[in-house]
């Protein structure tokens, strides 16, 4: 694409948003540091790569993943591929004719592992199996028990190891809970009642709880000719939070009124003597025609007993693709960290770490570099809830290249354990996850 066009083009096909079309499989890589011996796995992240070359939101293109194989204290090497999708296979296809059937997939948005499945997701459709080399195996509708489709935000809870997730659609039921085994059994498909059809990115678990966030991003196709999306913000539809027990039904939901909002991504949430406490990206709204509300980390707390949501600003820094160690998922977390966004921009120019207890964090500045969501590994051998290492794709603008960057979590700001550089451009992008070999 040339300058002149890149300069017209849309944020997400262009400068490093622009999509890269080869496949490519490299295993002559460079470390500069060392690699901690206790990794052994796969860094994969996912993300929107239109293979036309165009797309008409952020949101629509082409699943890409991008995967990082350490073993040893050595990176084996790297691979891109698209997710094969029915949608893929047909080049001339429209994520949005296909909303109605379950395999047209972008598979764009998080790649995640349960039960011995790599899965690449998005929100409209059934999840797609690809294989650890990233080549794609095929949709998986646990054995025909999902009749429609799943978020993209799945979360895995780190004691019983269920998958615990949701799906929304246009027509009723609006919202449905989805539950399965730590071997993936899908175990219940709950609707929800909810009063109409909403954009439902991600939710929130607790140990007992799950925590339904219905917020007024309606579904109108009038927001296709402004937005991209067939999605407007729409104050009148109200927002509130809904909770319900793991493996409850529809009739124990509480609803709990809190002001107009929208949040893409929560980064935890736990109970605490009859409260439960939420920490979020909030935004003041989504979706608005000339509105670009920023996202920044806040604090609800859910007061059960007397049917209220208190809500604190924790940052005034704009924040998202936050994380907590994955031990810690639905439990009481002390850290957490985000991608610092640069002004105008979704991608991560710092990263930040908070220490929730303290009240404290620590920035730290990419100089110049761009980072994708950050994933928090843990140390095996590690006792301590911050006790491993942060690690995420950062591109450097000034060789177009991109590296793999892991950070010692405990010395957020010290040099780099290491930086394994890529001969390639890995494009900004979604959500991602490390790959364990155990």
């Amino acid at each position: 694409m040339s300058e002149a066009v890149q300069e017209k083009a849309p944020f997400w096909l262009r400068d490093n948003f622009a999509p890269v079309f080869e496949e490519r499989t490299e295993t002559n890589l460079n470390v500069i540091g060392r690699i901690p011996e206790a990794l052994s796995g796969c860094l994969m992240r996912n993300g929107a790569n239109p293979q036309s070359g165009e797309s008409a939101h952020w949101f629509l293109g082409n699943g890409m993943l991008h995967g990082t194989r350490i073993e040893g204290g050595q990176a084996k090497w790297y691979r891109n591929r698209y997710v094969k999708t029915p949608l893929y296979l047909k080049p001339d296809g429209n994520v949005m004719d296909g909303l109605g059937d379950m395999t047209m997939s972008a598979a764009n948005t998080n790649v995640i592992q349960h039960a011995g499945k790599i899965m690449a997701l998005e929100e409209g459709h059934w999840p797609f199996v690809v294989s650890g080399e990233l080549e794609t195996v095929g949709p998986n509708n646990y054995d025909k028990k999902l009749a429609g489709p799943m978020t993209a935000h799945p979360k895995i809870c780190a004691e019983t190891g269920e998958l615990l997730a949701f799906s929304y659609g246009m027509s009723e039921p609006y919202l449905t809970y989805i539950r399965a085994s730590a071997s993936g059994e899908l175990l219940q498909a709950e609707p929800i009642t909810v009063p109409g059809a909403t954009m439902i990115h991600d939710f929130n678990i607790t140990r007992n709880y799950v925590i339904f966030m219905d917020l007024p991003a309606v579904w109108n196709f009038e927001g296709m000719a402004t937005t991209g999306l067939p999605i407007l913000w729409d104050e009148s539809y109200g927002a509130r939070l809904g909770v319900m027990p793991r493996n409850g039904t529809d009739a124990d939901v509480v609803w709990y009124e809190i002001d107009p909002c929208y949040v893409f991504h929560p980064l935890n949430a736990y109970e605490d003597d009859g409260k439960i406490v939420l920490d979020v990206c909030r935004m003041e709204d989504t979706m608005k025609p000339g509105s670009s509300a920023p996202p920044l980390m806040y604090r609800w707390v859910i007061d059960q007993a007397a049917g209220k949501v208190h809500e604190t600003q924790i940052d005034d820094r704009v924040v998202d693709f936050p994380r907590v160690c994955d031990s810690v998922v639905g439990l009481k977390h002390q850290y957490g960290y985000c991608a610092a966004f640069a002004s105008g921009a979704p991608f991560g120019e710092g990263l930040v770490k908070y220490d929730m207890a303290s009240g404290s964090s620590e920035y730290r500045h990419l100089d110049g570099g761009q980072a994708s969501e950050a994933v928090f590994v843990k140390n095996s051998e590690g006792t301590g809830e911050d006790d491993g290492w942060l690690m995420t794709y950062v591109y450097q603008p000034e060789i177009d290249q991109s590296e793999v960057l892991i950070l010692n979590a405990q010395d957020f700001s010290g040099e780099p354990a290491a930086r394994i550089q890529l001969p390639v451009r890995v494009p900004a992008g979604f959500h991602g996850n490390w790959m364990a070999d155990s």
